[in-house]
């Protein structure tokens, strides 16, 4: 790791970066090749969120348990009989942290050396007095700055929780043993993701929220997904109030409200996945005039301008869009803004999402809901997956596709794909979006038979017609 460029040794950069994971990286990079002199200031562990803690090692244990659903499964082929356990839990965490080290080497650390017009500087960075960068009580001067600093898993206020020995999404990630029952607070993208993943590795769990599972999905699509983690086993608890949490001999119990009357839900472990909190707190961002929301978020334009000139900043610590690919794009409209007068904007149209679960939830655009909210006329269709002849070879109709249209210019506005290979199909959408394709010429276009990506040409088609009367290919 490189300290070349440390404060006594280079005093004036182009630009400096505020946190080294993937939006500083995204951000340093994107100004090397534009020819700047960049400090890229890190503290903590190299790398940030995804590769860390978040995407990678979430989605290795979601493959590493895949094997025993599908073992269970077998048995819709006639004549077949499978069989699949955790056998070792250590070393399926082990075989995991290893993947997270190699791609840490490989893709943060060891890219250090190759630019070397970026200088890393690890310690913690904070503004001063008229906004004054300084790190590790070094000022770092710099003609532009930008803040990455990302996120961190929040606590939910419920009384109680300070004294109960609560698991986070970093810390779950690192069990070297699968508790014997879990509860799992918050129904979002990670808490169900989680919920399944340590279900299918034989812990009893129960998954409890206020508004539901994945409440700002298509409610069609939460209702249908509930009932499937139900089928593996996972107890869905929600339209509640917390009242309190405590410790107990065997665990905890969290005592929650509903209908007037309060009842206990106990467990050996608690997994709290209730959002996620921007790490600013120490950056004395008051100092620098940059100003942030109640949550601590930093305020920016669509420029990813924050309220302080020559200031910027992208990824999680802005609170919009937490994915690691919109942090790190973000990031290079910022990097490149900040170099060269303000010139691009973020734009969030047609930006995919994907929910790990199986089946997978891939979304793009708007809900219905979010589009009368934004006072669109809409028309939808919805296609339920024994209608998709790859579902029905694989012999798993489990979910649905959903699309959602402008009622008068009749443009693709949106689409939500509940299936077990959707997350591979949503892209196809997202690109319709942006070409600013109607749904009659979605359902026109030529897709190849029995795939999963072929249920968006014939969810388009829904719109106007039967395809239960369709033969196959017909359209």
């Amino acid at each position: 790791m490189s300290d070349r460029g440390a404060p006594g040794a280079r005093t004036t950069f182009d630009l400096a970066v505020i946190g080294a994971g993937s939006a500083g990286f995204s951000a340093a990079i994107t100004a090397a090749e534009a020819g700047a002199r960049v400090a890229l200031i890190g503290s903590g562990t190299i790398g940030g969120t995804c590769v860390n803690v978040g995407c990678v090692p979430s989605k290795a244990l979601i493959r590493a348990v895949e094997p025993i659903h599908q073992a269970r499964a077998a048995a819709r082929f006639d004549g077949i009989e499978a069989e699949a356990r955790v056998t070792g839990w250590r070393a399926a965490v082990a075989q995991k942290q290893a993947l997270v080290d190699e791609l840490r080497a490989a893709k943060y650390v060891g890219l250090l050396p190759s630019y070397d017009r970026i200088s890393y500087l690890p310690g913690a960075a904070r503004f001063e007095a008229n906004g004054r960068l300084v790190v590790g009580g070094d000022a770092v001067a710099a003609g532009r700055i930008v803040v990455a600093t990302g996120s961190r898993p929040a606590l939910p206020g419920i009384p109680g929780i300070e004294t109960v020995p609560v698991l986070d999404s970093t810390s779950a990630l690192d069990l070297e043993t699968v508790p014997p029952s879990l509860l799992v607070i918050g129904a979002g993208y990670v808490g169900a993701e989680l919920a399944q993943v340590f279900a299918r590795a034989g812990a009893r769990v129960t998954l409890v929220s206020r508004r539901g599972l994945l409440p700002e999905a298509e409610p069609e699509i939460s209702h249908a997904l509930t009932g499937y983690l139900g089928d593996e086993g996972i107890a869905s608890v929600s339209g509640i109030a917390y009242e309190r949490i405590e410790r107990t001999a065997a665990g905890a119990a969290l005592r929650v409200r509903a209908g007037g009357e309060t009842r206990a839900l106990e467990a050996s472990a608690v997994l709290v996945a209730t959002g996620r909190r921007p790490n600013t707190e120490a950056l004395g961002l008051r100092h620098a005039g940059i100003e942030t929301d109640a949550r601590g978020s930093i305020l920016v334009d669509d420029a990813m301008r924050t309220t302080r000139a020559g200031v910027y900043a992208a990824g999680d610590v802005t609170g919009r869009d937490q994915f690691v690919y919109m942090a790190a794009y973000g990031a290079r409209i910022a990097a490149t803004n900040a170099l060269n007068g303000d010139s691009l904007r973020y734009d969030a149209t047609g930006m995919p999402a994907v929910v790990f679960t199986d089946p997978n939830l891939a979304t793009v655009g708007y809900t219905e809901a979010a589009a009368k909210a934004a006072g669109i006329a809409t028309k939808t269709s919805v296609l339920a997956l024994e209608h998709v002849p790859r579902a029905l070879a694989a012999r798993d109709t489990r979910g649905l596709i959903k699309l959602v249209a402008d009622a008068g210019t009749r443009k693709l506005i949106g689409a939500h794909i509940l299936a077990p290979e959707g997350a591979d199909s949503i892209q196809t959408a997202a690109l319709a979006i942006r070409a600013g394709m109607t749904h009659d010429e979605l359902g026109a276009t030529i897709f190849p038979y029995l795939t999963t990506v072929e249920g968006l040409k014939l969810a388009a088609q829904t719109f106007d017609r039967d395809v239960g009367k369709l033969s196959c290919c017909a359209g």
